[in-house]
């Protein structure tokens, strides 16, 4: 089905989805189509996951590169991590010299988190937008991932920055320094306005026919409507239409894909909406990507090597090694709708099978643990950590203390600042800590932890607090345990989870890095949802499944202990 927006499209297309769901094959085909009707047309990427570069066969950088195969197309790749170093250092850099080395790193990690990489990511979205001549000479400008409800948001309070940079001593956000934002309002006012405006923006929403892809999109579409970025369409991607009925697999998945539709948020069922079919190959460049809106999986079958090895090992062999433990904590960690939750459930239930005791929780506050589990089984303890409740609890405590000398403006501003994924993040601790202490006398199953950005910047507060303070009073002992706690591999296991696919290895990898910067070894790795080790005879499926073996063989070279899970019926829980 082609998309009513390539016939009619504003000169801003956003796209945005959780990791996975095939952002940047839509925005890629979606740029090619546009160049190919004789428009002159922009692709910009700042996921720092993303495969543009692949897709595209086509080394690219942050300046604007000509795709060869398409007349009218340019490209660039914005490595948002690196746009977020050199933001940092510019914020960071006069301090040298002058304030401790201890704060220097406090500065530097604070500067390190999701925020940091999102107004970095912003930057480049608002000189293309709110800079009419930077973009003037393109009637179309496409951006592989849009900006974050959080985002927006906050640079909505631009009056305030200056009463707070006055009255604050700190003078920082989770964004950084105000006064380095505030040298932007003027170009973040035009493009806020510019995304605010129909007839220049429209953000595309994409999601897969999974329950968790689609209640990501609905809370991202929902922000961005509250926001008045109301100008959305809905584009499912991967919706599978059955060729061989005697392929029960793919019978049961086209069963969970029709299930995942009829039941998605209401919200989303109000955007116009688009149905795309899942592709057997890999849709990499220009040829394949000019297909991608047919209706048609007429594109030739691309054959993998199937690996001269074994495949990894089954997740028995996971609980057979836990077993022999006798205590300690286990962490599933991965980008959501990996299945993290489910994982959690079983390696729990497993144990206590084994007659193990064991206490399950978790910190996502999408993921329902108590009703993946059912009714608990003798000897497992259940929680959650809920981090709404333990953020407004610390978000009160610092409008209380540090926001009390503010006027309203400068408070709201406190009040956005705040809603961060780092002050989340950091508001939940106090509940983790206590609940990886009591590792030391049973099993300790989290679904979902704090990143190595968190446990780097508390550790970075706590130098900080001793050069200032030469203090650890407040400091409650199982926080100042914790970071030892997580770092001994005896202690804890910490298993990456990912499905065989490009985005969700590569973000996984990602998070790998995160943790060794905080002196987190990972325990291994398992790939969940594999057409691997199952006999398929949809066509559809036969080549999704030869495609996984180079993304598990990506995995295996890793060099950790690697576990693989067959695909189920029931669908993935974050």
């Amino acid at each position: 089905m082609v998309p009513s927006f390539l016939h009619s499209s504003p000169k801003n297309l956003f796209f945005t989805g959780k990791g996975g769901v095939g952002k940047t094959t839509t925005a890629t085909a979606t740029a090619i189509a546009l160049a190919d009707s004789g428009k002159q047309v922009l692709l910009v990427n700042t996921d720092p996951a993303s495969n543009l570069d692949e897709v595209l066969g086509l080394p690219l950088s942050a300046e604007p590169t000509r795709v060869p195969a398409v007349p009218g197309l340019f490209a660039s790749n914005v490595d948002p991590v690196e746009a977020a170093a050199a933001y940092r250092e510019q914020m960071v850099g006069p301090y040298r010299g002058i304030l401790p080395e201890a704060a220097i790193r406090s500065m530097e990690e604070q500067l390190s988190g999701a925020c940091t990489v999102e107004i970095a990511a912003f930057n480049e979205f608002a000189t293309l937008m709110g800079n009419p001549a930077a973009g003037e000479r393109f009637d179309h400008i496409i951006f592989d991932t849009a900006p974050t409800g959080h985002t927006l948001r906050l640079l909505s309070l631009p009056a305030a920055w200056s009463d707070f940079i006055n009255t604050n001593t700190g003078g920082t956000s989770c964004l950084g320094p105000l006064a380095g934002l505030k040298s932007h309002q003027l170009l973040y006012e035009n493009t806020r306005r510019s995304l605010g405006n129909a007839a220049e923006t429209l953000v595309v929403v994409v999601s897969r026919p999974d329950m968790a892809p689609l209640a990501e999109a609905a809370r991202a579409s929902a922000e961005l409507q509250e926001l008045g970025v109301a100008n959305q369409h809905l584009v499912i991607n991967g919706v599978l239409q059955v060729t061989d009925p005697r392929d029960t697999v793919a019978v049961a998945l086209q069963e969970r894909n029709m299930k995942a539709m009829v039941g998605m948020p209401n919200a989303l069922t109000l955007l116009p909406r688009t149905e795309l079919p899942l592709r057997g190959t890999e849709l990499v460049g220009v040829p394949s990507l000019r297909t991608f809106f047919s209706p048609e999986n007429n594109l030739p079958s691309t054959v993998h090597p199937v690996p001269s090895g074994q495949l990894p090992a089954p997740l028995d062999n996971l609980l057979q090694m836990l077993e022999s433990m006798s205590a300690g904590v286990i962490m599933t960690m991965g980008k959501g709708g990996v299945g993290k939750t489910t994982l959690a459930v079983d390696i729990a239930t497993a144990l206590v099978a084994r007659g193990k005791k064991v206490h399950l929780t978790t910190t996502d506050p999408a993921a329902h643990v108590a009703l993946t589990l059912g009714k608990a089984p003798e000897g497992m303890q259940v929680s959650r950590v809920d981090p709404e409740a333990e953020t407004e609890a610390y978000r009160n405590e610092v409008l209380a203390t540090v926001g009390a000398t503010l006027d309203d403006e400068a408070q709201a501003l406190m009040a956005e600042d705040l809603r961060s994924p780092c002050t989340e993040e950091i508001a939940v601790f106090r509940a983790f800590a206590k609940i990886i202490a009591q590792g030391t006398d049973r099993f300790v199953v989290i679904d979902t932890a704090p990143t190595g950005h968190t446990l780097l910047l508390l550790d970075a507060s706590e130098s900080y607090h001793r050069e200032v303070s030469r203090s650890l009073s407040d400091i409650p002992e199982a926080v100042r345990q914790l970071l030892p706690r997580l770092k001994d591999t005896a202690f804890t296991k910490v298993f990456l989870v990912t499905l065989p696919e490009a985005t969700p290895v590569h973000e996984a990898q990602a998070l790998q890095t995160d943790l060794r910067r905080a002196g987190i070894e990972p325990a291994g790795w398992i790939i969940n949802q594999s057409f691997a080790p199952l006999a398929v005879t949809d066509p559809i499926l036969v080549q999704r499944r030869a495609r996984e073996f180079r993304y598990i063989e990506e995995v295996v070279r890793q060099g950790l202990p690697t576990f693989l899970i067959p695909w189920q019926s029931e669908p993935t829980e974050s």
